[in-house]
């Protein structure tokens, strides 16, 4: 119920004492009296406050009273006249500096007929939504697509509705898709969000209302999300029930789409086993063609997991798959051992698309990190060493450090994806065998020669670009790089020498 009809009801003759700009279009979600000072811990927002008086003795009670009606989402004070003969003018300006819209009860008002005209109109209300949620489901029965219901409820209440998904898919485009910077807004807001439904002001000033699909105490990666366009808190009742009700189809449409999914899910898996194993081409382009890519053009493979977290292998298969149905059938295959591999069709420009894709979801990620590797696009016969590739650029991912890294082959310069390669361990032996005495007098002497010799390798060798970078004199740095070569038996003259304490050094 709006505020505004409130006032209007002509049995309640109800006086406005003060009204701020816009607040007879607030929403009023029930009735609750209260004759104690401290009340508003009983109030979760939205409430008309009706009260008697009992509790003021002076001014600074009604300070304080409105005060803490205010910080609780109050929607309007009603103040019965039959204590006081009216209402007092200390509480009117204690309204006027909080923004609380405030009411007079006159004395021949009880105020069982405000709590029952809420009654009523909420009985109104409910069978209402009940034949929205008749009409829903009809509708639903018979065979209407998403698409069809996120219109009729835009067009009922008059806001446009999408549905999202945490990676900026657009299950439902609405009447067009949302560009990418709006994406990332309403998506990490979302992902952020303390409470849902969620409301997120964009550049230019738009405002969303972010609903979740299903239950919101899931995990929210996984979700998908109806952005309705304006702010959900000025709607009627009746247009946010809509679009609640709307969230609530979209469930059950998810879960028909997931169990279509699941159903073919065995052939996709098949499809990257073979891939993986380096089977026939002829016996790979055939099951490949069943999971509904076309062999005949290049792919890309995508290894994607939790670093440390193989508990979260569904997670990030959802993720995964979400990522991949936007370019076409998902061929997806995950395992907690080895996390989740997919082949998705390359074009240009495709790569970008799947890195902002992934990158959304770091605002959902929170101490987890995922880690991504693209390989680059390959034809039929060269699958295997693509997922090879993608498996490189994924370890490289594990060094990053932002809740999601996305690492692509071609950014993986070839020492890297030579030591991506090597296990921790070999890495580990290789860098202390080669550098084991210069750690171990380093932390005797706290010499720097560690540091030292790493800048030398940066200024590819040269003394004073080194000097400069350590803020030293040279003939210091020309000690440092002499006792490095004394404690490691090596001439960083020689080629192969500097070759592995580079690689000694990348591999600390």
């Amino acid at each position: 119920m709006l505020l505004r009809e409130l006032v209007d009801a002509p049995q309640l003759h109800l006086r406005l004492l003060h009204a701020p700009p816009g607040a007879l279009d607030r929403s009023v979600s029930r009735a609750m009296t209260t004759d104690l000072l401290h009340g508003a811990r009983y109030l979760s927002g939205g409430e008309l406050v009706i009260t008697g008086l009992v509790w003021r003795r002076d001014a600074a009670d009604s300070e304080e009273f409105v005060a803490s009606m205010a910080a609780a989402g109050a929607a309007a004070l009603a103040v019965g006249d039959a204590l006081l003969g009216s209402v007092p003018d200390d509480l009117v300006a204690a309204c006027e500096r909080h923004d609380v819209p405030l009411l007079e009860v006159p004395e021949e008002v009880p105020f069982a007929d405000i709590t029952e005209h809420f009654s009523a109109a909420a009985s109104g209300a409910s069978s209402a939504s009940l034949a929205r949620q008749r009409t829903l489901l009809a509708a639903i029965a018979a065979g209407r697509s998403l698409d069809e219901l996120a219109a009729r409820v835009s067009r009922e209440t008059g806001q446009v509705c999408r549905v999202l998904t945490t990676t900026g898919r657009h299950v439902v485009p609405g009447p067009g898709e949302l560009p990418g910077d709006v994406l990332d807004a309403l998506t990490t807001a979302f992902l952020k969000a303390d409470r849902l439904p969620a409301v997120v002001t964009v550049a230019g000033g738009s405002s969303y209302s972010l609903f979740p699909v299903g239950s919101a105490l899931g995990n929210r990666l996984a979700s998908w999300i109806v952005v309705a366009e304006g702010d959900h808190r000025t709607w009627d009742e009746g247009a946010a029930e809509s679009v609640v009700e709307l969230a609530a189809m979209g469930s059950l449409d998810r879960s028909r789409r997931d169990e279509g999914l699941r159903a073919v899910r065995h052939i996709a898996e098949e499809a990257v086993a073979l891939v993986a194993a380096g089977a026939r081409p002829v016996e790979t382009a055939t099951r490949l063609r069943h999971a509904g890519l076309d062999p005949s053009g290049l792919l890309h493979a995508l290894v994607v997991d939790f670093a440390g977290r193989a508990d979260l292998v569904e997670v990030a298969r959802a993720l995964v798959e979400d990522v991949a149905l936007e370019f076409g059938p998902p061929v997806v295959a995950s395992s907690p051992s080895s996390g989740v591999v997919a082949l998705v069709e390359a074009s240009p420009g495709r790569e970008a698309l799947v890195r902002a894709a992934f990158l959304r979801a770091s605002a959902g990620v929170a101490r987890d990190r995922l880690c991504v590797g693209i390989s680059s696009a390959a034809s039929l016969e060269a699958l295997a060493g693509a997922v090879e590739e993608a498996r490189h650029a994924r370890r490289v991912a594990e060094a990053g450090r932002d809740p999601v890294t996305v690492v692509a082959a071609e950014e993986v310069t070839s020492h890297v994806l030579l030591l991506a390669a090597v296990p921790d361990d070999v890495r580990r032996t290789f860098a202390t065998r080669v550098l084991g005495p210069v750690l171990e007098y380093d932390g005797r002497n706290d010499a720097g020669l560690v540091a030292t010799l790493s800048a030398f390798m940066s200024c590819d060798g040269s003394w004073s670009r080194t000097a400069e970078a350590l803020h030293v004199h040279v003939n210091t740095v020309r000690y440092r790089i002499e006792r490095v070569e004394a404690l490691t038996g090596r001439s960083l003259a020689r080629l192969e020498d500097r070759v592995d304490v580079f690689l000694a050094l990348r591999s600390l």
